[in-house]
């Protein structure tokens, strides 16, 4: 058993290229998207695109991260009135404006997103995959938590849990349940600007967790927030 699991790609188009090369020599059996495709990057539409097809024609797994979630609460806000394009509430939200007008015909779909996925399989148990925690969408599991603090955000009878949100990836064994973060695809948080993935495979003696590192083309990352628009829609942020 082969599962690779991606999180946070944030609209970051070559990044999530560079996985999906990765994917291809690698052939897992399953994959698992686990929130988080849009927002914070200039190619939203592009990444979301690639990830359905993904969905419709190999069967990949989808949740709603966070950022999925913003669109479906501040869009309708938005096409709405309620909230206008100007004064401090708008520039809060800004990026997230700018990102809606791209995908605003998905957001039914986003809106119908599960929050968690979860698979049971005949040897290797319970696979459970949330964005944040069984908390909240928006509440990370970091590495330097305790364990009491990690066992307080995860699902006990998983034998594996898989979560996001941190842009910080790790591995870590609490009780029966193997925890892994797997990192951000397009915006890691850890000091290492390389796309990362995780590779879970499951043998004789278990569950095994790979936190793959990637590089990908940064500069044409950096042209699409140019070209995008994105510098001078969203501002200081997009910077």
């Amino acid at each position: 058993m082969k599962i690779a699991l991606l999180a946070d790609i944030h609209a970051n188009l070559a990044a999530l290229h560079a996985v999906l090369d990765d994917l291809e020599h690698w052939r897992p059996d399953l994959v698992v998207v686990a929130g988080d495709v849009v927002n914070r990057g200039p190619q939203s539409r592009a990444c979301l695109d690639l990830v359905r097809s993904f969905e419709r024609e190999h069967g990949w797994q989808l949740l709603q991260g966070n950022h999925e979630e913003y669109m479906v609460k501040f869009g309708s806000d938005l096409a709405s009135g309620t909230i206008t394009r100007q004064g401090p509430r708008y520039e809060v939200i800004r990026s997230i404006a700018w990102t809606y007008e791209q995908v605003a015909d998905a957001v039914p779909e986003l809106a119908s997103l599960p929050s968690q996925l979860d698979f049971i399989f005949e040897e290797g148990g319970q696979l459970s995959v949330l964005h944040g925690s069984i908390v909240h969408n928006r509440d990370g599991i970091l590495k330097t938590h305790s364990d009491d603090e990690v066992r307080a955000k995860i699902v006990p009878d998983a034998r594996l849990f898989c979560v996001g949100h941190t842009h910080m990836p790790f591995t870590r064994q609490i009780d029966d349940t193997l925890v892994v973060n797997v990192g951000s695809v397009g915006l890691p948080f850890d000091g290492d600007p390389r796309a990362a993935y995780a590779r879970l495979t499951h043998g004789r003696k278990g569950w095994h967790a790979e936190i793959v590192r990637l590089a990908y083309d940064r500069v044409a990352t950096e042209r699409a927030f140019h070209s995008s628009g994105m510098l001078d829609g969203v501002g200081p942020v997009a910077r």
